[in-house]
């Protein structure tokens, strides 16, 4: 800063005390209208503090949700191969095993087995996605064979070699299936 301009800041200053000796009442309309422009501005500051702070909370609430609902998820998907396994199992017993006497026992725990897997993964909202006859869907299917069909639309779903499952709303294992198409 130069002596010049050192000397106008004084004058410019001193100018400012004389109107305001001059003028109290102007000075302080003008203090006040500053005043309540801060005000304002501090006002607004706190909305929107107050603003992120409660959408903060609200995005906290929902990953909690989602924390409970999806926790099991890894799990649920490790159930599943142990569901697929007792499927399997079951559909290698023969006709005349399941009507020995000695085997009957075997195939109704087997059965028992199923059926209560099947009932817990309905508690915990696990729920099979229903594939043959419907309308191939990349979010729920994935497609490994076309299948040549001429009683099925293309794209249909004619063949399910693996289920698929959700839990709630989310996919936890897509379900393999086979594709109609022209023959």
């Amino acid at each position: 800063m130069n002596e010049q301009d050192a000397k106008s800041d004084v004058n410019e200053a001193e100018e400012g005390e004389q109107e305001a000796a001059e003028n109290p009442v102007e000075l302080n309309l003008d203090r006040l209208s500053q005043l309540e422009k801060e005000l304002e501005e501090v006002r607004q500051h706190v909305l929107y503090a107050q603003a992120e702070t409660q959408n903060v909370r609200r995005r906290l609430e929902q990953e909690k949700v989602n924390a409970a609902n999806y926790a099991a998820t890894a799990f649920a998907r490790d159930m599943l191969s142990v569901k697929d396994n007792l499927e399997r199992a079951l559909d290698a017993i023969a006709d005349e095993l399941r009507e020995d006497e000695r085997m009957k026992s075997l195939v109704a725990g087997i059965e028992a087995t199923g059926r209560e897997l099947e009932s817990v993964f309905q508690r915990h909202g696990i729920a099979r996605i229903e594939a043959l006859g419907q309308k191939l869907d990349p979010h729920l299917h994935q497609a490994m064979i076309e299948v040549p069909d001429d009683r099925s639309d293309p794209g249909t779903i004619v063949q399910e070699m693996q289920s698929g499952y959700t839990i709630k709303d989310r996919l936890l294992r897509p379900a393999l299936v086979g594709v109609a198409r022209k023959p």
